[in-house]
């Protein structure tokens, strides 16, 4: 059964968020998700359980190994592994909250996040190997930590960023690994014009940071020699131009390689002197995608290893003879892959590798520089079988205002055969900066294995395709962002891949909301909608951003709209989904998490109650241990086989043609 709100004896009042009276009772959603019926080689658990184990690294001196390993109640602990002795000890226990991210500080000690039921404010701890000495080094209640700096140089301490003096703004802080001794490096005295990121350099000092004014500019001050700092540059927010990483091959100090779009369309790398704020080369660049990084060796005094961007796929283009080595290897041994070295032991000589495809999931891999040999270390995925998973096939179209346009089209075996099938067009969240990549994805490898298609687009206001197609999308949200969305179906259907009649809208976040738009804009495009913790009233949604997201509230307007623009504001009204509850016709399924702290429950409440108020049918998922996206596992589990039921029966059979209760 639905959970119910907890009472006191003497006030009755409801503690839970949301009104829990309108959430779907756990048989509801059980006898939803009988209706996925047939004789499916694989189950929603073999693509969506948790690895038995993942998130492998070394240790910096290359001892020890560390990873991740599921439990039999899915419960994901830290495990350490000599790699001398095979001695096996768990040094961090996974209990009710989810540990988010972990990582080594140095050879002898651990860190990992953790929130409290999605609400995002993480705290960050430390513990030896052994589990023993666990120090919660941001001790503070309500207050958000993001981790800064691993100070390679110096392995006592770490940068973090807290918002504790003033929920809106972070200011950095250097913790003691072992004491935990804090001691803030530099203060965000003005909320209204609050510094946005620092930078700081491999020994912990702070060269630089980035301060907003007026809500919409970004000022760069950087060190002036005198242990101050002063104005360098000022940019427009839209502006890119972010440190990457200072030259330490150089003797000069202040020469650093940033990511920038100041004489580009597309973001591009260039060695840049900071002191006298003048360009010194342009080191790489793409014509037709951003650049996205760069990586360095320590050993060999930061020599430049590779750099990388995101085209149809992800692409390392080699530089160092090492990695030029590793490159050439991986394509050897793992053609038509795609890898990532996620990290390198202090000497070099080991690097842990992910290796995937449109097909694998993953595997973990360690190359021995001095041996050129490759080392599978775990298959994530065991159980899905590449020769069983269905093609990830990049496409190219013409929007319906001359736009060129990419994304993904994911085929089950019945479409390359010639049959039209079912298809789940599935817009991406963010959505500004954000995009859909080339690689394994566990839904619309469900999807294909149910016999439906998945089409994902790179719509405009979408990431990595350049300044130009990012900004062409600002102001658009709900409108010609949905419109590029529905000329990749149109393009799909005109392929003769999929089935027109037979089209689902499905997304979380901003996919949430387009869901909901798709729903009211082109009512009859689609035969159901799955709505996954997204906004349907765009003025509730300004008004209930977290704190730390405040100060951005003007970049938010310029991206979405402003209701003080009384243009904009008909047009929040047109495009809010809640303002047009009388146009949706179509089954809807709502799923959302209690804590989220993004898209607040209130968002989901208000079109569950809307359209059960007309009398419509809608299933709603609501867990009050999660918030923007499930993270545990048995949520997870649920969630896809209450969708995968709401599918057979409105996309597969077809058995109910309208979302009236019976």
């Amino acid at each position: 059964m639905a959970q119910a709100p907890a009472e006191n004896s003497d006030t009755k009042e409801k503690t839970l968020p949301g009104n829990p009276e309108l959430v779907s009772s756990d048989d509801e959603l059980i006898s939803l998700a009988s209706l996925d019926e047939g004789d499916y080689r694989y189950t929603v658990e073999d693509y969506f359980a948790n690895p038995k184990a993942f998130t492998f690294r070394f240790s910096p001196d290359g001892k020890y190994l560390s990873y991740r390993e599921s439990d039999e109640n899915g419960k994901q602990h830290i495990y350490v592994k000599n790699l001398a002795t095979d001695e096996i000890k768990r040094a961090i226990e996974e209990k009710e909250e989810l540990v988010r991210q972990y990582g080594w500080l140095n050879n002898g000690r651990l860190f990992y996040a953790m929130d409290k039921g999605g609400d995002e404010n993480y705290h960050i701890y430390a513990v030896d190997l052994d589990g023993s000495n666990l120090k919660d080094l941001t001790p503070f209640d309500g207050v958000r930590a993001e981790f800064n700096e691993l100070l390679r140089e110096d392995k006592e301490h770490i940068i973090v960023s807290l918002n504790k003096n003033n929920p809106q703004v972070f200011e950095p802080y250097k913790v003691n690994l072992i004491t935990g001794e804090l001691t803030q490096l530099y203060t965000n005295d003005d909320p209204a014009n609050p510094i946005a990121g620092y930078d700081f350099d491999k020994n912990g000092n702070l060269k630089g940071f980035t301060k907003m004014r007026d809500g919409v500019e970004m000022d760069l001050y950087y060190e002036d020699g005198n242990g101050g700092y002063k104005l360098m540059k000022s940019l427009s927010w839209k502006d890119s131009f972010g440190i990457l990483n200072f030259n330490y091959a150089t003797e000069n100090p202040d020469d650093a390689y940033i990511i920038s779009n100041l004489n580009s369309d597309k973001a591009e790398i260039v060695l840049y002197d900071l002191k006298e704020d003048k360009m010194i080369e342009q080191v790489f660049k793409n014509d037709q995608y951003d650049v996205q990084s760069m990586g360095f060796s320590r050993k060999r005094n930061y020599e430049i290893d590779y750099f990388s961007y995101e085209g149809e796929k992800n692409i390392v283009v080699p530089i160092s003879n090492a990695y030029k080595q590793l490159d050439a290897k991986m394509k050897e041994e793992l053609p038509g892959k795609q890898y990532s070295v996620l990290d390198a032991t202090e000497d070099e000589n080991l690097y842990m590798v992910y290796v995937d495809s449109d097909r694998l999931y993953g595997i973990y891999y360690a190359y021995n520089v001095a041996e050129n040999s490759l080392k599978e270390l775990y298959n994530t995925m065991p159980q899905l079988k590449e020769e069983d998973m269905s093609e990830m096939r990049p496409i190219t179209f013409k929007s319906r205002d001359g736009i060129t346009l990419h994304g993904y089209i994911t085929l089950p075996k019945a479409a390359l055969a010639g049959e039209k099938v079912p298809v789940i067009v599935n817009p991406h969240g963010g959505p500004q900066g954000i995009r859909d990549s080339w690689g394994f994805n566990p839904e619309s490898q469900l999807f294909a294995s149910r016999g439906y298609a998945t089409l994902q687009v790179n719509f405009r206001i979408s990431g990595g395709y350049g300044r130009e197609f990012l900004e062409s999308g600002f102001k658009q949200i709900g409108r010609k962002a949905m419109d590029d969305v529905e000329d990749g179906l149109k393009y799909v259907i005109d392929q003769g891949w999929v089935d027109a009649d037979k089209a689902a809208i499905y997304g979380g976040s901003h996919g949430g909301y387009a869901v909901l738009r798709g729903l009211t804009k082109t009512p009859d495009l689609y035969a159901c909608g799955v709505d996954y913790v997204g906004v349907s009233n765009l003025f509730t949604f300004m008004k209930t951003i977290p704190p730390y997201w405040k100060p951005y509230l003007k970049i938010i307007k310029e991206i979405w709209y402003d209701e003080d623009v009384a243009e904009e504001k008909a047009i929040m009204e047109e495009v809010s989904p809640v303002y047009q509850i009388d146009k949706i016709k179509k089954p809807l399924f709502v799923v959302q998490g209690a804590n989220d702290p993004r898209v607040n429950i209130d968002e989901s409440d208000q079109i569950v109650s809307a359209l059960r108020g007309k009398g419509y049918d809608v299933p709603y998922m609501v867990r009050y241990d999660e918030g923007h996206g499930f993270g545990k596992e048995e949520n997870r589990i649920q969630l896809y086989k209450s969708m995968m039921g709401f599918y057979a029966k409105h996309l597969g059979k077809q058995e109910i043609p309208t979302p009236l209760k019976d």
